[in-house]
């Protein structure tokens, strides 16, 4: 590629502005590019009328891709976009696309692979420079204003740009046709053999050697929970009983608990923490990190029984059913249930300023009764961030219960005070792959702490998603606000709401939940399946875009192809039916090519290989409390998977599943133990199913 960057000798000139062009923003839905539709920039959304106006006014297009709650998001619109000067020159020069990489995860990972092409670190804002046909000739992430920290001014890079697009015209087309041919490279599936269990079981050691032997997590900073990673180690440990991966997750899950990471007044845990300790977070809280993190965390109390995890648990689902159920006007309050997407980070235009306290605040509010909790929760004069006090049990570990009850009464009365404070914004959309994840979270979670509540919670969240983001009788769409739903919905959407499915038939064995499963996976199967293996991001009838991008990497969510072989794994445990075997075995050899980086990069892939051979299933026959109590007796035992199906009617059963024909005995319900194609002799003793379970 040739090197088109910024040049300060370098300076374009400037043609006369157009007096009739306009910010747009004001035309769309969601909530980050609303933020920005007072920029005296002229930005328009996303689509086929903004490249027509580039082609038009032969400009090249300057994409910039963030969403509602990213802190340098903010701090790059504050200082650029809501600057006139630099505005101007933006418009003068450029045509502006702005993005909500939540809505549109399509676009950004194309061009976050574009930015790595170029050998950048990626992220956001994602600033990323096209030609008028979406082709990326040269990009980076925030830009200041001025030159600082060895970076160059912003307007500096689009003068430098604007002059090599339109004096350097074939360093452009040489710079765009090797980028893209290097992102469509990366879309390419990587077949190869199975993974065995040797293989797997190698690499998770080899990762669990690497982390960090004090504070968990991969080494050094930023730190993020990284749940698919841990998720597969966890997994591992209790199919091998290998001692390193066990103290590699808990080491780390405890250390998230105990930090700054995680938000001891109101429950949830931050994006990730800039530090190495896990103390100092950016604040901005996600609905896809905690629905993973109550994913794992039930998991891992299985095992381990920490009362610091039960905690956390049960904290973390009370946020998410008290502050980040999208409770929209205009929805009838019975049908109301979606999860919003974020928390911002920034209130009153500071980071943090919600979440932090002064060591005066908090002697205030809790006078003489304040010592302890101070001791307790590392509350200082000086403060340990920026003169102000990030709340974490770090130096004082989770105690006996009787202490814990009074140390969470004060932090309820600290709780009633931060309320008042002016609240973090709040990104209210509902996208349909987080809520599937929080569903099958919800239900896990639900059924290891016997929580009835959380999985009616599930059940609404799922029947928002299916009703209101339903886009025909097979389809999603992506996305929902203010009584829009908007986008074809991307692979990842359907997968994950397919996961939310099958938990929600393993917990109710309500047939309904199969059917939708089934229903998805016809449509994943018509509309994202690549003939050279896997599955794409985009449909086949979603408008095209660069290329069509096709992973097993794992981002802050895992990937959809990960999470589509874990559904359709389950869905052939469930039916029997082997067309959802051979489809699992297709995509698992579509992608098993590069051992030697899958485990850490596609960690969630790499796990559902497991699943068929590994998976324990309990189907329980009959109702009534005897049933129920079968059922309970089984649903907290740490296994790599665990499937347990209640039906009352044992003809539900298809006929080529392991338990077809399988009865009450002697008129009692009774449990049968399958693994594979068998299933052991029946049992209606729930102490002796959870003794032949645990032997």
């Amino acid at each position: 590629m040739t090197e088109i960057g910024p040049d300060p000798s370098k300076r374009q000139v400037v043609q006369p502005m157009d007096h009739g062009a306009k910010n747009l923003l004001n035309q769309e839905t969601s909530p980050y590019l609303l933020q920005h539709q007072d920029n005296p920039v002229h930005w328009r959304g996303w689509n086929e009328a903004a490249f027509a106006e580039a082609k038009a006014a032969g400009k090249p297009v300057l994409l910039s891709v963030g969403y509602a709650a990213c802190h340098w998001c903010h701090v790059m619109a504050h200082e650029s976009f809501e600057n006139p000067d630099i505005a101007a020159v933006m418009n003068e020069l450029f045509i502006n696309i702005k993005v909500d990489r939540e809505e549109r995860p399509d676009i950004d990972a194309i061009y976050q692979t574009a930015l790595a092409v170029l050998g950048e670190h990626g992220g956001w804002p994602l600033t990323m420079f096209l030609t008028p046909d979406g082709e990326p000739f040269w990009g980076g992430t925030y830009f200041p204003p001025e030159p600082r920290w060895g970076r160059p001014g912003f307007p500096e890079v689009l003068r430098s740009l604007a002059d090599a697009y339109h004096n350097r015209p074939d360093d452009i087309t040489r710079n765009a046709a090797a980028i893209k041919q290097a992102v469509a490279k990366a879309s390419a599936s990587n077949p190869g053999a199975p993974l065995s269990r040797k293989v797997i079981d190698a690499a998770a050691v080899q990762i669990a050697a690497a982390i960090d032997p004090q504070h968990g997590g991969l080494p050094g900073a930023p730190k993020f929970p990284q749940v698919p990673l841990f998720a597969l180690l966890w997994r591992v440990y209790l199919e091998t009983g290998q001692e390193i991966l066990r103290e590699a997750v808990v080491r780390t899950v405890t250390a998230m608990s105990l930090g700054g990471i995680y938000d001891h007044i109101g429950g949830g845990y931050a994006r990730y923490s800039t530090d190495e300790v896990w103390l100092v977070p950016h604040f901005e809280k996600m609905l896809y990190d905690n629905a993973q993190l109550i994913d794992l965390l039930s998991d891992v109390w299985k095992e381990t029984r920490a009362p610091l995890l039960q905690t956390r648990v049960e904290e973390t689902v009370a946020w998410l059913l008290r502050e980040m159920i999208n409770r929209d006007p205009e929805v009838p309050q019975s049908a109301q249930g979606g999860f919003a997407a974020t928390l911002d980070a920034d209130s009153e235009g500071v980071e943090g300023k919600f979440y932090v306290w002064s060591e005066a605040e908090v002697d205030e509010i809790l006078g003489a009764e304040a010592a302890a909790f101070k001791t307790a929760y590392d509350v200082t004069t000086a403060g340990n961030w920026e003169h102000h006090n990030i709340l974490n049990r770090m130096t004082t570990p989770y105690g006996d219960v009787g202490a814990e009850k009074i140390l969470a009464k004060q932090a309820a009365q600290l709780k009633q005070v931060r309320d008042q404070r002016i609240w973090p914004g709040w990104d209210d959309k509902v996208l349909a792959d987080w809520n599937g994840l929080a569903i099958t979270a919800l239900v896990k979670a639900g059924l290891t702490f016997d929580q009835p509540e959380w999985i009616s919670a599930a059940k609404s969240a799922f029947a928002f998603v299916s009703s209101y983001l339903r886009r025909d009788q097979n389809r999603l769409w992506h996305s929902w606000r203010k009584a829009k739903a908007a986008h074809p919905a991307i692979l990842d959407d359907y997968a994950a709401m397919m996961r939310g499915a099958l938990a929600l038939y393993s917990a109710t064995g309500d047939a309904d939940y199969l059917a939708v499963a089934e229903t998805w996976a016809a449509t994943v199967e018509s509309f994202y399946r690549d003939p050279a293996g896997g599955y794409f991001l985009t449909a086949s009838d979603t408008p095209a875009l660069l290329v069509r991008t096709k992973t097993v990497v794992d981002s802050a969510t895992p990937s959809g192809n990960g999470l589509l072989l874990a559904a359709l794994s389950y869905l052939y445990l469930i039916t029997g039916k082997d067309i959802y075997r051979d489809r699992a075995a297709a995509l698992t050899t579509s992608f098993s090519g590069g051992t030697d980086r899958l485990a850490l990069a596609g960690s969630s892939f790499v796990a559902a290989t497991r699943i068929i051979e590994t998976t324990v299933q309990i189907v329980i026959i009959g109702g009534g409390k005897e049933a129920e109590a079968l059922r309970r007796s089984v649903l907290d035992l740490p296994l790599p998977d665990l499937l347990v199906i209640s039906i009352s009617d044992p003809t539900q059963l298809p006929q080529n599943h392991p338990a077809a024909g399988k009865t009450l005995i002697d008129g009692k319900p009774a449990a049968y133990v399958c693994r594979g194609f068998a299933c052991d002799p029946p049992e209606t003793d729930p102490d002796q199913l959870r003794r032949r379970l645990q032997a």
